[in-house]
C-alpha cells in the first residue's frame, strides 16, 4: 500500500455491473486519494426529485439513461474527483467516449453470481425487479464486459474486502 496518495489530474470514473462495489469502493478510494466523491445515481435522484427505481417506473429506462448521460457529462467537466456511475452509463457510446477522453476509467470486474448476491442485498434495483438476478447478471456480463474492458484499468472487485480493492486500484494507478 503506497504511503502517499497518487496525485490525480483527471477524475477517476468507476464502471462495472451492479453489485461490483462502485459506490462503496468509490467513497473509500476518494478518501484515500484526498478527492471528493460523487455517485452519479445520487446526482440523478437529486436532479429528478425521485429515486432511480421511481424514475424507471414512471418514465422508463430510456428517460433515465438520457438524464444519466447529462449528469455524467456535467460531472466529468468538473475538478478531479472519484465518480461512481450506474452499471449502464458506460454502455452509452457518447458517455463512454467522454469518460475515456477526460477521465481515468476503472472497471470493477466481478463474477456475475457474486455480484447478483450483492445486488440483491442492496435495495431496489430496477433492472432486477421480478427477475432471476443470477441469470440477469450473467446476461448483462456477457453483453457489457467487452465494453467495460475498454476502461483504462480493470480491477477485480469481488475477490476481497473493499479496502483491499482500494489498495489494488491505488497500486494500478501508481503503476500507470
Amino acid at each position: 500500500m503506497p504511503d502517499a496518495p497518487v496525485p490525480q489530474e483527471r477524475s477517476i470514473v468507476l464502471v462495472g455491473l451492479m453489485g461490483a462495489g462502485k459506490t462503496t469502493v468509490g467513497r473509500r478510494l476518494a478518501k484515500r486519494l484526498g478527492l471528493p466523491f460523487v455517485d452519479a445515481d445520487a446526482e440523478i435522484e437529486a436532479a429528478a426529485g425521485l429515486c432511480v427505481a421511481e424514475i424507471f417506473e414512471r418514465f422508463g429506462e430510456a428517460y433515465f439513461r438520457d438524464g444519466e448521460r447529462r449528469i455524467v457529462a456535467r460531472l466529468v467537466e468538473g475538478p478531479p474527483r472519484v465518480i461512481a456511475t450506474g452499471g449502464g452509463a458506460f454502455m452509452d457510446s457518447a458517455t463512454r467516449a467522454l469518460i475515456l477522453s477526460r477521465c481515468t476509467a476503472i472497471w470493477l470486474d466481478g463474477d456475475p453470481d457474486t455480484l447478483a448476491e450483492r445486488a440483491a442485498r442492496r435495495g431496489r434495483r430496477p433492472l432486477l425487479e421480478g427477475k432471476d438476478s443470477r441469470a440477469l447478471l450473467r446476461e448483462l456480463a456477457a453483453e457489457r464486459n467487452p465494453i467495460y474492458a475498454e476502461a483504462h484499468l480493470a480491477v477485480r472487485g469481488d475477490l476481497a474486502a473493499h479496502a483491499q480493492t482500494v489498495d489494488r486500484i491505488v497500486a494500478a494507478l501508481a503503476a500507470r
